[in-house]
């Protein structure tokens, strides 16, 4: 079975056709596009500077685009695990690329999900979200499973 891959920084393949990772480039949009990725969500902040219309290059390609913008610790909360939830649905299953500058807030927000979306306890949503490349974030992730 093919598993889908983009080669981004840091990129982690997850389950169900999700791959988590950084920011891509517009050729590497391209190469997502023809291995058969459907969606891109991006949770890079507005004010993450970047040198290319990311969202237009992804329409242009024909791929499902959607922004979710997780500034810092204060997004990753349960409103935005809803939001990502959703993203995931209305791109049917399909294989997705989950996005931020480095990897690290799309990992923590793939195990928010997890925890409260998918009824995962604290352990396995942190394990997804380790697997997702969860790194100097996990103390923050921790408190948000907390509820603190």
């Amino acid at each position: 079975m093919h598993r889908p891959w983009i080669d981004v920084p840091n990129a982690r393949a997850i389950h169900g056709g999700i791959v988590a990772g950084g920011r891509p480039r517009p050729e590497q949009l391209r190469q997502a596009k023809a291995d058969g990725f459907e969606s891109v969500i991006d949770l890079c902040a507005p004010s993450e500077v970047c040198d290319f219309d990311e969202a237009a290059v992804a329409r242009d390609l024909g791929l499902r685009y959607t922004a979710i913008p997780i500034s810092g610790p204060a997004d990753l909360n349960r409103s935005n695990a809803l939001r990502l939830a959703e993203a995931l649905r209305q791109g049917g299953g399909k294989s997705v690329l989950v996005h931020c500058a480095g990897g690290n807030r799309a990992a923590a927000l793939l195990a928010l999900k997890g925890y409260f979306i998918d009824g995962l306890t604290q352990e396995q949503s942190l394990t997804i979200g380790r697997a997702a490349g969860l790194s100097y974030l996990e103390p923050q992730l921790r408190c948000a499973l907390a509820g603190l």
